[in-house]
């Protein structure tokens, strides 16, 4: 009887296993299908998708951006126009008597239009500290501030903008390489390389205040802001939106043009709406839409290097375009590089 009581339960833990596992597969189901197959769009395209299988109705997403809900077996037409660009998953969350399963597929969004080439010309030149690994650069108050970086030798300077010499400086920890910055509210924000820290310090004293980690992003590469918003490239395609009070990360935006998403963008700034973005190792400013991450116009810095007095001592790797600041008083612009000699200011130009 025993042996028979225990044969019963053996087959009665197996029936409730096999049911179990019959629920949490429902997903095999279903077939998330996307006409021709296609996984990449501009704005304008139209997105024609459909989900295999019974159900009652399907919501489907870009990322977290909410595109159409659909009945029973109707077609989602969807034409991409104010969506965020780049990769994203396309999500079909798909109900059927109450519960529902989600099922993905990775699209890309470019933009609809190619970024407007620009060139420059110069306007001034200044002379600029030869020791200085510029990571970030930006005016404040009339005030030209620069963070430098390297371990064992970064630091946050306050600059004169006519002679180059430092009128303040602090050094940064040699467990540190410093990056980025900005300056919100008569605070300046410093971001770190790899360590996943940023520092926070009165604009006046330069007395360190706080800190904030990283969330999501990779690294910490550059900063800007709006007045509102702070701004924060990590290395990858992604800039990432940051709390002014808790520096938390609430967002991004992937820099994409209408046929590559681009990445290694470095240092940053705001300009009249826009976000300016170094490209690392590469003579190109990138000029991109906050809102959507389009990459509509590249500054083309080539030629500039050649105006240095301190060419022949400079790493070409290393030693390249980098810093940029602007003085929206007076409606100027200001670039400089790693441990060059000179500060420019330009005016840029379409070709």
């Amino acid at each position: 009887m025993k042996a028979y009581n225990f044969l019963i339960l053996i087959l009665l833990n197996f029936f409730l296993f096999s049911c179990g596992s019959d629920s949490e597969d429902a997903s095999t189901e279903y077939n998330l299908e996307i006409a021709e197959n296609k996984k990449e769009f501009q704005l304008g395209d139209q997105l024609q998708a459909q989900v295999t299988g019974e159900k009652d109705s399907v919501v489907y997403f870009l990322g977290d951006q909410r595109l159409k809900k659909t009945i029973g077996n109707e077609t989602l037409n969807h034409t991409f126009q104010n969506e965020k660009l780049g990769k994203w998953n396309l999500t079909a969350r798909i109900y059927q008597n109450r519960d529902f399963v989600e099922k993905q597929q990775e699209v890309t969004l470019y933009n609809n239009t190619a970024p407007v080439s620009y060139t420059y010309e110069i306007i001034n030149k200044y002379p600029h500290q030869e020791d200085a690994y510029t990571q970030g650069l930006e005016f404040y108050n009339d005030q030209l501030f620069e963070s430098t970086g390297h371990y064992g030798t970064s630091s946050l300077r306050l600059v004169d903008l006519e002679t180059g010499e430092v009128q303040r400086k602090i050094d940064i920890p040699s467990t540190f390489f410093a990056e980025g910055i900005t300056i919100l509210n008569d605070k300046i924000y410093q971001l770190t390389w790899r360590e996943g820290v940023g520092f926070i310090y009165d604009v006046d004293s330069f007395e360190k205040t706080g800190e904030f980690n990283y969330g999501q992003s990779e690294e910490g590469w550059g900063l800007a802001n709006d007045g509102n918003t702070i701004y924060k490239s990590d290395g990858t395609e992604k800039i990432w939106f940051l709390d002014p009070v808790t520096l938390s990360e609430e967002g991004f935006i992937q820099t994409v043009t209408n046929k590559t998403v681009a990445t290694q963008l470095n240092e940053l700034e705001w300009v009249e709406g826009k976000i300016y973005a170094n490209t690392y190792q590469k003579d190109g400013v990138a000029i991109i839409n906050p809102v959507n991450g389009a990459i509509e116009g590249v500054i083309n810095f080539s030629g500039l290097r050649d105006q240095l007095g301190n060419t022949q001592d400079l790493d070409p790797v290393n030693d390249v375009l980098n810093g940029i600041a602007y003085d929206k008083e007076n409606q100027k612009l200001y670039v400089t590089g790693k441990d060059w000699d000179t500060l420019f200011e330009v005016r840029i130009m379409e070709k």
